[in-house]
């Protein structure tokens, strides 16, 4: 599959993203083999002997968080290609990889989850509201395809709903519509919300509102940057509805159909 690089960039950040960009793919590897080693022990009790609960708890335990640097470095690696102008264009069904980011994001607490190849969206829906997450998806939007890059999208609405999971007191909302040729995904929660004079601090790199610890954020301070870098190179934005004491809304907004003279095109 051919990769383009936006013009204009320089030789020194072109090399430097190829460091970084080989960089994840050797941490990968060992990644890759962790996950086989521990999937190994939990599938072939037969082979390698029983476990006691607590053996099983902790390597279950283990490879959520395998999966969590896995998911890292993919993210870190999507952010490398937009600033390098590289897409990868396919049809996909935006419901479909929302209900799969939603599993992916709760594998880092529930411990037995629901395979979505196997599992009804309905069932899917009323297993999320026992979470607490609660979506809403406009008739409009319920079967619609849009030609998109679905890894980036799916790295977009991860960040935002692990953002909203975090900073949530009990529940978490997700509206899906579409307004013409735009694709509307919010994702809601009943946090403490942001201060209008801080909107536009959230969604800086590596800033973290440190002088308000009530909704201060653990991690590296790439993910809602990350996101709307993202989203800025499918053709879309995230705008912030907040205000202190109130919850905050994120709202992805992109095209329907990405049209660009630099993607690829995947069948």
């Amino acid at each position: 599959m051919k990769q383009q690089k936006s013009k204009g960039i320089s030789a020194e950040n072109f090399f430097r993203d190829i460091e970084i960009e080989f960089l994840i793919h050797e941490l990968k590897d060992p990644i890759s083999i962790i996950e086989t080693g521990i999937r190994a022990l939990l599938e072939k009790r037969e082979k390698y002997g029983q476990l006691s609960v607590r053996q099983e708890k902790t390597l279950k335990r283990s490879l959520r968080n395998s999966r969590k640097v896995r998911t890292m470095l993919n993210g870190l690696l999507e952010i490398g290609r937009s600033e390098a102008g590289r897409i990868v264009c396919r049809r996909f069904q935006p419901i479909e990889a929302v209900y799969a980011v939603i599993l992916d994001t709760l594998e880092g607490t529930e411990s037995s989850l629901p395979e979505i190849e196997e599992a009804h969206l309905c069932f899917l829906q009323q297993f999320f509201s026992e979470q607490g997450i609660f979506l809403d998806i406009a008739p409009s939007v319920s079967d619609r395809d849009i030609l998109q890059d679905e890894t980036k999208f799916r790295h977009i609405v991860g960040n935002l709903l692990k953002n909203a999971l975090h900073h949530r007191k009990n529940r978490t909302d997700i509206s899906i519509t579409r307004n013409g040729e735009l694709l509307a995904i919010s994702i809601r929660d009943d946090g403490p919300g942001i201060a209008t004079e801080h909107h536009e601090a959230i969604f800086q790199r590596y800033t973290q509102l440190k002088d308000h610890p009530d909704i201060s954020r653990k991690g590296h301070g790439l993910g809602l940057a990350g996101a709307l870098l993202l989203a800025r190179c499918l053709g879309g934005n995230i705008e912030l509805e907040s205000t202190q004491g109130q919850g905050a809304t994120f709202r992805l907004i992109m095209p329907i159909e990405l049209k660009t003279d630099t993607e690829d095109m995947e069948d």
